[in-house]
């Protein structure tokens, strides 16, 4: 199994104080990477890092805005500088908002996708321009069932996550050449506290079950295995690709 073992390789994993982003952590940091953990909220964001510790992980923190790119550029070359190169990179800090698109706040559209767009770029770019200098490195973004569908009260994340899929495959257009692969994970509906309002109505649960080949919501955990394969050598030559983990979601109607 050596084409999945991450020994020896750094990731930096954005809004990983909790959910998806804590999840992934812990399991790359299984497979053998030391795991670099980004969030806004330093206290939430150390508790993380040592629950991670106490399962023997290797783990640094490193507290920045997303959305601010000279913060992103400085911490980003601080820590290649101090402690060495970032070799994965998984851009899941994300918000979401639920307003009928005739009544969205034109500020909340602006954070929205300050955060969850603009955030791929800013830190996509200030990762991507010491790996190139290295001719390899592994950028995953976080997209979402919705890059493929939309439902009522969200069109504003769903552009945001159709923007998250398409930079994916302009970062491949132009990154591969200097031995990038940058690919994008699509998660379907999961229980995590982006979702707890969702997760608590039995309307929606019910709807979704049936809605769902699978029958049911995913588990954090399942996400772990696409985020090891596109962070390990046994995705060498996938790049510009979105992976859905959806329970079959958006394979039927």
């Amino acid at each position: 199994m050596q084409l999945f073992d991450l020994t020896g390789q750094t990731a930096l994993i954005t809004g990983a104080s909790m959910g998806i982003g804590f999840a992934l952590a812990r399991g790359l940091g299984q497979a053998g990477a030391k795991v670099v953990l980004n969030a806004r909220n330093i206290e939430t964001l150390e508790t993380a890092a040592n629950t991670l510790r106490d399962d023997g992980i290797t783990v640094d923190t490193l507290p920045f805005d997303v959305t601010d790119h000279d913060a992103v550029a400085a911490q980003v070359n601080a820590y290649e500088t101090n402690h060495g190169p970032i070799t994965i990179l998984i851009n899941n800090a994300g918000m979401q908002h639920r307003t009928a698109l005739e009544d969205f706040p034109a500020d909340a559209f602006e954070q929205l996708m300050k955060t969850n767009v603009h955030s791929v770029f800013h830190v996509g770019q200030a990762v991507a321009r010491h790996m190139i200098k290295r001719g390899s490195g592994r950028i995953i973004n976080i997209a979402s069932v919705q890059t493929a569908m939309a439902r009522p009260s969200i069109a504003p994340y769903t552009a945001s996550k159709g923007a998250v899929a398409n930079l994916t495959k302009g970062m491949a257009t132009d990154w591969a050449k200097h031995g990038l692969n940058c690919n994008a994970i699509a998660p379907g509906y999961f229980d995590t506290p982006l979702n707890a309002a969702l997760v608590a109505d039995p309307e929606f649960s019910a709807w979704l079950e049936k809605r769902t080949p699978a029958g049911r919501w995913g588990k954090i955990e399942e996400l772990v295995g696409a985020a090891v394969f596109l962070s390990s050598p046994a995705s060498s030559f996938v790049n510009g690709h979105t992976l859905f983990v959806d329970g079959g979601i958006t394979a039927c109607l």
